[in-house]
């Protein structure tokens, strides 16, 4: 996949003063959702959502195809699951999590800044013309996967954003490396983390969650090498919805991280408390970080941030309504990743789960990025039968198939299971 030149790259951002504006996102989004009543069946529990996807209507947002709307305020958008028949996910159908409110819908790049500062001795305000020309440049397919992909397959039931499977993409990220822009400023001794910021806010009091989204990394944790400041996706500039005009890119972590609309590197000297740390983006201190309601209710459980994600695959074609006539053949076809490396086994199983065969994977992208997988299925017996994937990783990471549950709605990664009716053709 191509990427383009710094001076195209700016040629495609700006037209005049270098301003890219896409006009107010909700009216646009409240403009054609009004004239659209696509919907899946209602799902309001309390059992698990039986979709692949959230259920709200479909709404086109700018630079967006439709998608499945969530929320409006913040913006949050599902991207349906024909999109993940290949390894990476359209600009356009790429998924959206917004945290606050007031996002950014006009970005006038001749006033942008990034700011690197906090305890560095060199700090500095650099233009995106300076981020571009910035020497230390690299790529990484890596996969955005949001914590709460899945929320609504977890029982009991947990409060936020109901969604489906489809809260992640995979993306070729292009930008410079945050460890050399961390070395270039110098950082002090006795630095602990370094914490980023948008221009994502909110109408809350000031220092609080609702009002300014915060998030840190560990000095010391390796993925700092592997982070990158991103300022293309797919070989484009990124799309607005999707942190134009830069963005953290953290991989193998979940989407937490990497920090939309990218404003400020702040290097700190003691622990990060700001809520987004200290209370939000906690799973219990577990394996898997698994609990149970009444060991939440009773105030035993220890957290801690979450980080990477677990291994997970799934089936994206064909779909659960098709109806395979018998005797004939049938390709099935999915996507599997991991936070701990590259995907190195996907099987397939066509009686829930009992025994398994070993499918054909797609060309690799890196350690993390989706993977394709194929399996050329023929029946042996007419009706109902049950589809189920799993994936393993490099480092011996194997997809379970129990459940899990904590009151955040984070890591759910069971093997996913799918009906296929095999019939007389008619």
């Amino acid at each position: 996949m191509a990427g383009i030149s710094r001076r195209n790259l700016l040629k495609s951002l700006s037209a005049g003063a270098g301003a890219l504006a896409l006009g107010p996102l909700s009216e646009t989004a409240f403009a054609q959702l009004s004239h659209t009543t696509d919907r899946l069946p209602p799902f309001t529990g309390p059992g698990a959502n039986p979709h692949w996807t959230s259920v709200g209507p479909v709404a086109t947002y700018p630079q967006k195809y439709p998608l499945v709307l969530l929320t409006d305020r913040p913006v949050q958008l599902e991207t349906p699951r024909h999109y993940f028949q290949t390894p990476f996910t359209p600009n356009g159908a790429f998924y959206v999590r917004w945290h606050l409110d007031e996002i950014p819908n006009t970005v006038d790049l001749a006033e942008w800044r990034l700011e690197i500062t906090g305890n560095v001795e060199k700090p500095a305000k650099l233009s995106f013309d300076q981020v571009l020309s910035l020497p230390y440049t690299a790529s990484v397919a890596a996969v955005n996967q949001c914590s709460g992909n899945s929320r609504s397959r977890l029982q009991p039931r947990v409060p936020g954003g109901q969604w489906g499977n489809g809260a992640m993409g995979n993306a070729l990220w292009k930008g410079v490396r945050l460890a050399d822009v961390l070395d270039a400023a110098k950082v002090k001794a006795g630095s602990v983390q370094v914490q980023f910021q948008g221009m994502e806010r909110g109408k809350g009091p000031a220092g609080l969650g609702s009002n300014e989204f915060l998030k840190s990394l560990d000095l010391s944790d390796p993925v700092i090498k592997e982070s990158i400041l991103a300022y293309e996706m797919n070989g484009e500039p990124l799309p607005m919805l999707n942190g134009f005009p830069l963005r953290l890119v953290v991989p193998g972590y979940f989407a937490t991280y990497w920090m939309k609309a990218l404003t400020t590197i702040r290097v700190l000297e003691k622990p990060d408390d700001s809520f987004w740390m200290k209370t939000g983006y906690r799973v219990p201190d577990t394996a898997r970080g698994t609990t149970t309601p009444e060991e939440v209710k009773a105030g035993t459980v220890k957290t801690v941030p979450i980080t990477r994600m677990p291994v997970r695959s799934f089936l994206v074609t064909p779909e659960p309504d098709a109806k395979i006539p018998a005797g004939m053949g049938v390709m099935l076809r999915g996507i599997a990743f991991s936070g701990y490396g590259r995907i190195t086994r996907v099987e397939i199983s066509d009686d829930d789960a009992k025994t398994w065969v070993a499918t054909k994977l797609g060309e690799d992208f890196g350690p993390y990025s989706f993977r394709t997988w194929e399996y050329s299925w023929k029946p042996r017996r007419h009706g109902a039968h049950m589809l189920a994937v799993r994936a393993t990783d490099e480092k011996g990471n194997a997809q379970p198939d129990e459940p899990v549950w904590n009151p955040g709605g984070y890591l759910w990664n069971r093997i996913e299971r799918q009906p296929i009716m095999v019939g007389a053709a008619q």
